[in-house]
């Protein structure tokens, strides 16, 4: 075994893998960016070294100064992680040629099933099924659009190199092609430096099915059973479990099968993942019809899934095989116990899951039976605009599927996240939809049953709480405001005037209205003025609460060391709540403030929805568009974010030019419904 290796990633992978190095009394060294070097990851490691500053470009995709870091510092061995550089074969090369091992299969191997075209053709003659398309590389437009016309729609555009969702477009149309061949072309080559593209046919009910294999040295090759991935957005997986509730032993054998067959075809060396898509509309055949979709030359997000239901160290095992050693079982060693879930919990809007940043200001993650927290954020931690936005792994064993799914609405219904938004809420609503208890799951689950959703309204209790929470807060600062102090923001108040302290709380497009007053005894009165429509008492009527108070006089009365149900906290312009798996952020506004939005706004400016550059500006001033025309393409993380124009109007006018870099909230264009 090693005595010393480097861990070139971040995050939560870093962490993980720190973690069983520590265990196996393997030393490690880690790297940081320069926004990154008080992060948990930097923490995790005996050692952590400055890699470079913030761009991932220039430090954890600069080969040669992590190299350097891992020759300087006494590394034998680098391992990888997953994105970043572990599926580079320039880096593999390097380090090799540097006389250090790479945890990892060869770079021959890297390179072959990081082209998808050269895989697909490699494993097709080896005997693995495959999906119709195309597989020969360097198409241009015009060849593309040909194959098109012969293969048919629909299709899916997809990039030859990388994977993640990036640089891959559905064509249900093909007259939509051309649009989709250059968005793809875009995407692909931001994000993997290639802008080849390749197309396959669209499986009608497609479900994700992949397949973990381990190989070492010595020619062994078993596979740890499937994982069903099937649950996405963007074609990024969101929740994956183990084993799938569509896999029987009949069809496992198969699939396990076709995936070792795929690894030895190319010798394979390490933790792969064989990923197949499995044609839901032909479960109920004697042998349901799935195919080949790529390779996976890493460790994969959904690991502990594997690790959870085999009782396996797939990082041990990982270790092991690069520095020489067989792997030590065989398939028949290979046992289920139980089921296992693992949803990503990302820092992104629930709804339209564009990538959100900003400070954790604090975290609360579940303690319940069964669950496993993958993560690389604490409380204090910052979610910046350079990496991926994947926060944690929220993972759950139970001894079946059902008790795995309460385990798993448990585990949600107990973590908060405070400070920067998060998709906890969407994760919650996937857990209720029957369809998920049920298994009955495809690529398409959620926009067949989640395509409408949104978060509900928030109850009246929990805004009740967040008032109180301010109460306390404004009680303790009395007299002590700061020029960044919460209450500063309130201006002069009056503690426990006559009606109370008004304070406004706004949740997305909702106001909240709330008079607070502090008694003496530290109690805290609550009550919901009648203007405030659809949140007030037990009637739906916007009225002050009954219930609270032990004279029923219509204000809520909270002790001074009681709450409401709610974990709240008190940020500074924002107050947090958390009930259930909803965790919001209220915006403390001021207690007046003009009533007519339009009047004091004008024409609505359309904002950077975060951090990134404009990619592309689709208008002029002055210019008539329709509903749904693009008017501003900003890329962020290395994907597209289109700017559409919500209804039929018209541009006064375009604050932005091709090539920006804008902020969150920078204004893009000026936009005017049409009358």
């Amino acid at each position: 075994m090693f005595d010393r290796i480097l861990i070139a990633n971040r995050g939560e992978i870093a962490c993980r893998i720190a973690a069983t190095c520590r265990r196996l009394g393997v030393g490690t060294i880690g790297i940081a960016s320069d926004v990154d070097l008080d992060e948990p990851h930097a923490h995790a490691v005996d050692e952590v070294v400055r890699v470079g500053p913030a761009p991932a470009t220039e430090s954890y995709l600069d080969i040669e100064a992590i190299i350097r870091v891992a020759l300087d510092h006494g590394a034998e061995a680098i391992h990888p992680g997953y994105g970043f550089l572990s599926e580079a074969p320039a880096f593999a090369d390097a380090v090799r040629d540097a006389g250090l091992v790479f945890i990892g299969p060869s770079p021959d191997v890297i390179r072959l099933m990081g082209d998808k075209g050269a895989a697909k053709r490699h494993l097709g003659a080896a005997g693995v099924p495959l999906i119709p398309g195309t597989s020969e590389a360097d198409l241009d437009d015009a060849a593309l659009i040909a194959a098109a016309e012969e293969l048919g729609a629909p299709l899916l555009v997809k990039a030859v190199a990388g994977g993640g969702g990036k640089g891959m477009r559905s064509v249900l149309d093909l007259a939509d092609l051309p649009a989709a061949i250059a968005a793809a072309r875009r995407e692909a080559a931001a994000g993997f430096g290639d802008d080849r593209l390749m197309l396959e046919r669209l499986v009608a009910e497609p479900r994700h099915i992949e397949v973990q294999v381990m190989g070492d040295q010595h020619g062994n090759v078993i596979h740890l059973l499937e994982r069903e991935c099937s649950i996405q957005r963007r074609h990024q997986k969101v929740l994956e479990e183990c084993p799938s509730p569509a896999v029987d032993p009949a069809l496992r054998q198969r699939l396990g099968d076709a995936a070792v067959t795929a690894a030895r075809s190319v010798e394979y060396e390490g933790a792969g993942t064989v990923e197949f898509l499995l044609d839901a509309a032909t479960l109920d055949d004697d042998e349901p019809t799935f195919a080949f979709l790529e390779m996976n030359t890493r460790l994969q997000v959904e690991h502990p899934v594997t690790e959870l239901v085999t009782g396996l160290d797939l990082v041990e095992l990982q270790l092991r095989i690069a520095a020489g050693e067989p792997l030590g079982i065989d398939q028949d060693d290979v046992e289920a116990a139980g089921h296992a879930i693992e949803v990503r919990l990302y820092a992104e809007d629930p709804v339209t899951h564009l990538p959100q940043t900003g400070p954790v200001e604090q975290v609360v993650w579940p303690n319940t039976p069964g669950v496993r927290i993958d993560t690389g954020i604490d409380t204090g931690s910052e979610v910046t605009p350079y990496y991926d936005p994947m926060l944690a792994k929220l993972c759950v064993h139970g001894d079946d599927r059902a008790q795995a799914c309460d385990r798993l609405v448990a585990a949600l219904d107990d973590t908060a996240v405070f400070g920067v938004i998060t998709n906890l809420e969407l994760l919650r609503a996937i857990a209720a939809v029957p369809a998920f208890r049920s298994g009955e799951l495809t690529t398409g689950f959620l926009p067949d049953h989640l395509g409408d959703w949104r978060p509900a309204d928030l109850d009246a209790e929990v805004v009740d709480a967040a008032a109180v929470a301010l109460a306390r807060t404004w009680r303790r600062t009395a007299g002590i405001v700061g020029e960044r102090d919460t209450f500063a923001q309130l201006g002069a108040f009056r503690m426990g005037g006559v009606g109370g302290t008004p304070v406004r709380l706004q949740d997305g497009d909702h106001e909240h209205l709330r008079h607070l007053r502090v008694l003496p005894t530290g109690d805290v009165e609550v009550e919901r003025p009648a203007e405030v429509g659809g949140d007030g008492g037990p009637g739906g009527d916007g009225g002050p609460r009954s219930d609270g108070g032990p004279g029923g006089d219509g204000i809520t009365r909270v002790a001074a060391d009681g709450d409401l149900g709610a974990l709240v906290h008190v940020g500074e312009r924002t107050v947090w709540v958390h009930r259930s798996g909803v965790t919001r952020g209220l915006r403390l506004l001021p207690a007046t403030r003009h009533g007519d939005v339009a009047a004091a706004g004008g024409a609505a400016a359309f904002s950077a929805p975060m951090p990134g550059s404009v990619l592309e500006v689709a208008v002029q001033a002055g210019d008539e568009v329709k509903a749904g025309a693009t008017l501003v393409v900003v890329e962020a993380m290395k994907m597209e974010h289109p700017i559409t124009a919500p209804t039929d109007g018209s541009v006064p006018d375009v604050h932005v030019r091709t090539g920006d870099r804008v902020e969150a909230g920078t204004p893009l264009v000026s936009f005017t419904a049409a009358s």
